[in-house]
């Protein structure tokens, strides 16, 4: 979460926060007058509070994606079970397909779209102006990154969007992720590279027919700058991902 006051009272908050945390984004923030409200993605850990700055009349814009799976009822996979469609009022107003833009008091605001990074409506916020970038949970620090397979997300698309990312940054934009301390484009480009190599890795796994338990006793995910609080997800995630998108990937001989 973000929260840019832009001049003027004018105040543009980045994802709204987990449900019934409302009350200290308020305190964190110091209003809850907020003039724009996007929103990276449609989970409710970002999404939860859309209704309250909603009724205080914020315009809420996020891709059309994101609106499409708040707004109708869907299968939750892991949990078995199916998440119920937002109120209208937690939906966003405005969405986009590819890119927008707007000006905020002196602040140069562009946005645009990270097709299938971690679901497939991620958008990155770029504060032009003050040279700061959001780009929710396309960044992971400190989570697992997280691949929302069952929209399309899968760790080739996290790989295309994080080259948008270092493509919009230079050495002194400052990346802000959904979750952690922001980050520099060095940092960023180190956590693409890692993600790369993970890529390799279990892809080959994929080809020689490993299960994701079997690819976590052999060691995939050792050796690197990271470890996962959840590699058995992470891997099952990845996994299914690769395989809606086994053409885009190396040269199969099976």
């Amino acid at each position: 979460m973000l929260a840019f006051a832009t001049g003027g009272n004018e105040f543009v908050l980045v994802d709204s926060g987990a449900p019934k945390s409302g009350d200290q984004v308020v305190a964190a923030i110091g209003t809850s007058k907020v003039q724009t409200l996007f929103n990276t993605h449609y989970h409710i850990d970002q999404t939860g509070n859309n209704e309250m700055f909603g009724a205080a009349g914020a315009k809420i814009i996020a891709h059309e994606h994101t609106r499409q799976w708040m707004s109708t009822d869907y299968w939750v996979p892991e949990e078995d079970r199916y998440e119920k469609a937002r109120p209208k009022a937690a939906c966003p107003t405005e969405t986009f397909q590819t890119a927008g833009s707007l000006k905020v008091g002196a602040e140069q605001i562009d946005y645009g779209h990270l097709p299938l990074a971690h679901t497939d409506g991620d958008i990155y916020i770029f504060f032009k102006t003050s040279n700061v970038l959001a780009v929710g949970d396309v960044a992971s620090p400190v989570r697992d990154p997280a691949l929302d397979y069952f929209t399309g997300a899968w760790i080739g698309g996290r790989l295309d969007a994080m080259d948008i990312i270092l493509g919009l940054a230079n050495d002194q934009t400052r990346i802000v992720p959904a979750c952690g301390p922001v980050m520099t484009r060095a940092e960023f480009k180190a956590e693409r590279e890692m993600m790369e190599e993970v890529r390799s890795r279990v892809w080959k796994q994929v080809l020689q027919g490993d299960s994701p338990k079997d690819m976590l006793e052999g060691g995939v995910l050792k050796g690197l700058a990271r470890t996962w609080k959840d590699p058995y997800k992470f891997l099952y995630d990845a996994a299914k991902g690769m395989f809606a998108h086994h053409n885009k990937l190396d040269p199969s001989v099976i």
